[in-house]
């Protein structure tokens, strides 16, 4: 697919801003575990912290195209920053454009778009993974309150955020549609964070556990209808899919380019390695399986430019991107030997981070599920 002129000066920025504010600070940030919050006030700054938002609430309403493309450089310079800016961009963001209501947009979506206020989404649990219908969060409402008592897991930015939007059952009865969902600023309290967790990978971007102990937040902030929770959850989870997609695809680009600089670089046996049929075939293999990544990435996010439905696409773009992305991580290192295994060189540092992209936002396995019903629907 080609890109139009716009999107690809929309990817140009992109580039340069990631190779002035966050290539240089990536390892830093991994080996230190800092929350590049200065990188993140430079993307704001120049709108990529808003992307998807209409310019009526704040943000830079690009198309899903260029936006794809800005979280595949981003992940290019750090996967790590560019999984906080997909959660923001996607899932904590779009539940409220499009659910909420318009005091609810101007109070939280505007200073969420202009990058002023950071988000976090809130939906699983230590018990409920993937099986979004198992919650065991509970908000029950009390006058012109909802009170929020659960554990949520796995919640990216749940130390930094400012504004989340937290999944809670309002009536046990019903299960999936007994479900609905919430805006909670994280300085409530009764928010409160149990627990960072300490991972393979990703160092920069952190993932905490959050407990809600009598949680206390007005009844305006609840979002949408309620029982409408667990439909907002799964409508939003298509962007989800493309952002993790994209990251995937940029990191897998990242490795492949520096294993093609080293190959074209590094001699052995009297032969630069890329004259080695070995090495030759293995790039040969990597530049496909990247480019038939981000044709699938494409044409999933065309479909949602087009507001068609895109959930199978954006499954299959998720399961081959990240697959893919790891296999090809894994052969940029065979390609370096041993220096690849060694810190001193980012691909050790990007294979950590890769690994994630097949388990976040719906494992592999979860892809195949949906996949396969829509094949048959």
């Amino acid at each position: 697919m080609l890109l139009t002129q716009e999107q690809l000066l929309i990817a140009e920025s992109a580039r340069a801003l990631a190779n002035k504010v966050i290539r240089p600070f990536a390892r830093q940030w991994a080996d230190e575990k800092i929350f590049p919050q200065e990188a993140l006030m430079a993307l704001a700054q120049a709108g990529f912290l808003g992307m998807l938002i209409p310019q009526r609430w704040g943000g830079s309403e690009i198309d899903y195209i260029s936006y794809v493309t800005v979280i595949r450089e981003i992940a290019k310079a750090d996967g790590a920053l560019s999984t906080i800016v997909s959660v923001h961009n996607s899932v904590a963001m779009l539940p409220i454009l499009n659910y909420g209501n318009d005091e609810q947009k101007k109070q939280f979506l505007l200073p969420m778009a202009k990058g002023e206020k950071l988000g976090a989404f809130c939906l699983s649990e230590p018990q409920a993974g993937s099986d979004a219908a198992n919650l065991q969060t509970k908000a029950k409402r009390q006058g012109d309150e909802f009170i929020l008592n659960g554990v949520k897991q796995f919640v990216t930015s749940g130390k930094h955020a400012d504004i989340a939007i937290v999944f809670a059952v309002t009536d046990a009865t019903q299960k999936q549609h007994g479900i609905s969902a919430f805006i909670v600023p994280t300085n409530t309290k009764g928010y409160q964070v149990a627990k960072i967790e300490h991972k393979m990978g990703q160092h920069a971007s952190e993932i905490a556990q959050i407990v809600l102990d009598d949680c206390h937040i007005p009844a305006s902030y609840q979002l949408g209808t309620l029982g409408q929770g667990y439909k907002i959850a799964l409508s939003n989870l298509e962007c989800g899919r493309l952002g993790i997609a994209a990251q995937a695809i940029g990191m897998a680009e990242e490795a492949f380019e520096l294993s093609l600089l080293y190959a074209k670089d590094r001699k052995t046996f009297g032969k630069f390695l890329y004259e080695h049929e070995a090495i030759s075939f293995k790039l040969a293999d990597m530049a496909t399986e990247l480019e038939a990544a981000k044709q699938l990435l494409f044409h999933a996010a065309l479909l949602r430019d087009k507001q068609l439905s895109c959930l199978k696409e954006a499954s299959m773009a998720k399961l081959f991107a990240s697959e893919v992305a790891e296999k090809i991580c894994r052969q940029a290192i065979q390609i370096y030997g041993g220096y690849g295994y060694l810190a001193d060189f980012p691909l050790e540092r990007i294979y950590r981070d890769v690994r994630v992209t097949s388990i976040y936002e719906g494992t592999s396995d979860i892809q195949r599920l949906i996949i396969g019903r829509e094949l048959i629907t």
